[in-house]
């Protein structure tokens, strides 16, 4: 992924959690909401085993709890390419945890 991202053919989005913590997630250049969200996990997976804290996240809850958005606006539709909504590289997107209704 990072010679991807020499040649320009990828990018990376910034994910902010709400603890202030950012972490660098590599896409490719007109990669999916699910592919972010794919290689979000990656990245917290590969962190965690150098770390070597917590081995299991259950992302279906994660998912389930919290959101991804950018500009105020959730990324929803995982269908939807990151350049719809206007993500750049080096562009933040931030964690929220989802509202009850």
């Amino acid at each position: 992924s990072q010679v991807a991202l020499e040649y320009g053919q990828a990018m990376t989005v910034r994910v902010c959690k709400a603890d202030g913590e950012t972490m660098p997630v590599v896409v490719v250049q007109n990669a999916s909401v699910l592919e972010l969200k794919k290689a979000l996990r990656r990245h917290v997976q590969l962190r965690q085993a150098r770390q070597g804290g917590v081995q299991h996240l259950s992302w279906k809850y994660i998912w389930r709890t919290y959101h991804l958005t950018y500009a105020g606006e959730k990324l929803a539709d995982d269908r939807k390419k990151l350049r719809e909504y206007g993500i750049r590289n080096r562009d933040e997107v931030s964690f929220i945890k989802k509202l009850r209704k």
